[in-house]
């Protein structure tokens, strides 16, 4: 796996002037963590236990450049934790706060991690998920294919793990 950092500059403006990706610091390991679990809280009591994202330590996550911030109107709206492979970019977690949910915040970072794969070079972006975690599946470019699927984004090209 290959550092995060090199995937892009430190703060990016999206499509809205009120929006603004960043690279997420040791402060924010807390609002990192509270973030995933709010997000993911539907799932959790889904699965009867949290998901993987909700249980990861975020710091050696955020040292190695992996975790990008969205905020809105300097409010922290979502993230999206990108692992960097020789071949491909690897979505581990995408996380929208449940008071952004349904306003295509998620759909702009999956959207972004597939620039950033561009930029670097790469066609394929692959995102870990859950079968049961519907509203991630039922996201633009994504097919549902078992539990614990990787499923590709980028060229729609499907990975089966």
């Amino acid at each position: 796996m290959v550092s995060g950092r090199c995937l892009a500059k430190q703060e990016e403006r999206m499509e809205s002037t009120e929006a603004v990706l960043r690279l997420a610091n040791l402060s924010d390991v807390a609002a990192v963590a509270s973030l995933t679990e709010r997000a993911y809280a539907a799932y959790t009591h889904l699965l009867g236990a949290p998901p993987v994202p909700v249980t990861e330590d975020y710091a050696p996550r955020v040292e190695a450049g992996q975790v990008w911030l969205l905020e809105f109107s300097g409010e922290l709206a979502g993230l999206i934790v990108l692992e960097r492979h020789i071949d491909h970019i690897q979505i581990f977690s995408v996380a929208v706060a449940p008071e952004f949910q349904g306003k295509k915040f998620g759909i702009h970072l999956l959207d972004w991690a597939e620039e950033k794969a561009g930029e670097v070079g790469l066609d394929l972006v692959k995102l870990y998920t859950n079968a049961r975690m519907e509203r991630n599946i039922a996201l633009p470019k994504t097919v549902a294919i078992s539990m614990a699927t990787v499923i590709a984004v980028a060229s729609m090209r499907i990975i089966m793990a």
